[in-house]
């Protein structure tokens, strides 16, 4: 089918119980990741056998089966998606989606350890656009954040991206005790290199340990300090994700909020989420999934598993259990993020 008959006919669209299309699948591709930031993984993980992992054929089919379903936004996760071996072959594969005209867009988030290695190769494959996961500018405070990473080559990668041609978002998750001094810094640093960032509140996901909880920080409040520096205009900005945007008078950049406690954004949830072991989860904060790798395994034709999405799809839940109560989080799921690829 060439470019021109699937603008014509457009795929049929995904829709869940509560009328919401759903356009955008999130792809881990690996649990495993060279950093062990401290609100994702437990600093001694046991990672999945390389056997029960979705070979990259699969995935490749996988997500190509939501793409004729009418998905058209491609996220690849992890873990850290650049740490799996071969991850280009993916890329260019699925950038054939891109060429026909059936994706609207292919991107990734990502640590920022491995791009001074792959964004050439990620510009080529046609990614226009990436999030870069940084919660500070210090180089001991992202030591102990991430356990394991190194900033300068984080850094390195960002400037590698750019000089790639691709656009930079950073992605910081907000940490009450942590990075809370910094965040206006962390603003002026990304606005002056031409890059909108996104602050996360941290999700109860996986086993929280006593002081995650304690660094748990409403945006409420983050927003509030912004306010004391910059002059913050609402605007209509989406990129089809759950981020609600403001630009920045003084800076002239955007920033985006996530904030899946104080002020949820499910009722114009368009996501859902596969594991690299091929489980879909409808929903991050809810633990109703559904198989689609024995479907996908059973048969060379796509029938059983596009009956297995629909039959999921069909599962989705109007919004998440994630709890706000007396000032911090409780526990709604216990998989860790790296998991479910965030």
């Amino acid at each position: 089918m060439n470019a021109q008959t699937q603008t014509l006919n457009p795929a049929p669209a995904l829709i869940d119980p509560f009328g919401r299309h759903v356009s955008y699948l999130r792809v881990s591709v690996t649990d495993r990741c060279d950093f062990r930031c401290v609100y994702c993984m437990a600093e001694n993980m046991s990672f999945l056998p390389k056997q029960d992992l979705l070979t990259l054929e699969e995935l490749d089919r996988l997500c190509s089966a939501f793409v004729a379903k009418g998905v058209r936004k491609l996220r690849i996760t992890g873990g850290e998606p650049l740490v799996r071996r071969d991850i280009m072959t993916l890329f260019r594969s699925l950038g054939r989606h891109l060429d026909s005209g059936a994706l609207e867009e292919l991107t990734l988030t990502t640590n920022g350890s491995q791009l001074t290695r792959f964004a050439d190769e990620l510009a080529a494959c046609g990614v226009k656009r990436i999030n870069v996961s940084l919660d500070t500018l210090y180089e001991a405070k992202f030591r102990a954040i991430t356990r394991w990473g190194d900033l300068g080559k984080v850094l390195d990668g960002i400037k590698a991206a750019q000089k790639a041609g691709m656009a930079v978002k950073i992605n910081a998750v907000a940490l009450k005790g942590v990075n809370e001094d910094e965040v206006e810094r962390l603003v002026e640093w990304a606005h002056g290199d031409g890059m909108d960032i996104t602050f996360i509140e941290v999700m109860p996901l996986g086993d929280i340990e006593p002081q995650r909880l304690d660094q748990y920080w409403p945006l409420t409040q983050l927003r509030a300090r912004l306010l004391d520096r910059f002059t913050l205009d609402d605007v209509d900005y989406r990129t089809g994700g759950p981020a609600r945007y403001v630009r920045v008078r003084e800076t002239g950049g955007r920033i985006g909020f996530i904030t899946p406690l104080t002020h949820n954004f499910c009722e114009s949830c368009n996501r859902v989420r596969i594991t690299c072991t091929g489980t879909l989860y409808m929903c991050l904060g809810q633990e109703d999934a559904a198989d689609l790798r024995t479907p996908l395994r059973a048969s060379a034709d796509d029938t059983l598993i596009s009956n297995a999405i629909d039959e999921a799809i069909g599962r989705k839940p109007k919004g998440h259990d994630f709890v706000y109560e007396r000032g911090r989080p409780t526990v709604a799921v216990g998989r860790h993020m790296s998991v479910t690829g965030g």
